[in-house]
């Protein structure tokens, strides 16, 4: 199995924000916004793994700025980190008035997928190599981040997250 870079699961998605994805208040349905946001993930991971795959988290997803109605909405996702048949999705989201060609920052977030063989059991995933210094910051957080969502979801001891604890050990330490 061939190690793939983040680059080669890049995948950029964009929505027009029509009526039926907004609320009252004339802004983008955070809902919808997760379902395009999935979408893209998925198609991000797929890239890296090439069979299918299931979402299996979403971390905190939190709303910098609403999208208004008309705005276009564009995702960006890249795996960040492959571990043995999951893998870490990054997804940065924008939304954009074209008529004013004002960009802004509406979110981002991680998603974690698992690969799936022809049977549905989960499949070993291609390992990541990191290039640029954010790649790197991001895979090497990508552990912490990981064995917090196992401990949130009662799966790893708090206990047993060496990373978790070295990051909280090291800031003591510094201090």
């Amino acid at each position: 199995m061939t190690a793939k870079k983040p680059i080669e699961s890049y995948t950029t998605m964009s929505e027009l924000v029509l009526p039926n994805d907004t609320n009252t208040l004339g802004n983008l349905m955070g809902g919808r916004l997760m379902h395009w946001m999935d979408i893209a993930a998925a198609m991000a991971a797929m890239k890296h793994c090439g069979c299918p795959v299931v979402t299996a988290s979403a971390d905190n997803i939190s709303f910098e700025n609403p999208v208004r109605l008309g705005n276009v909405v564009t995702i960006e996702a890249k795996v960040t980190r492959a571990f043995n048949s999951s893998m870490e999705v990054y997804l940065k989201v924008h939304g954009e008035d074209i008529p004013t060609q004002f960009k802004y920052s509406s979110n981002e977030a991680y998603l974690t997928f698992v690969s799936l063989d022809p049977n549905g059991k989960p499949r070993k995933v291609p390992e990541l190599i990191p290039e640029t210094e954010d790649e790197i910051r991001q895979f090497d957080g990508a552990l912490r981040r990981r064995q917090l969502r196992l401990i949130l979801g009662g799966k790893m001891k708090p206990e047993d997250a060496t990373e978790l604890k070295k990051l909280f050990v090291e800031e003591l330490i510094t201090k």
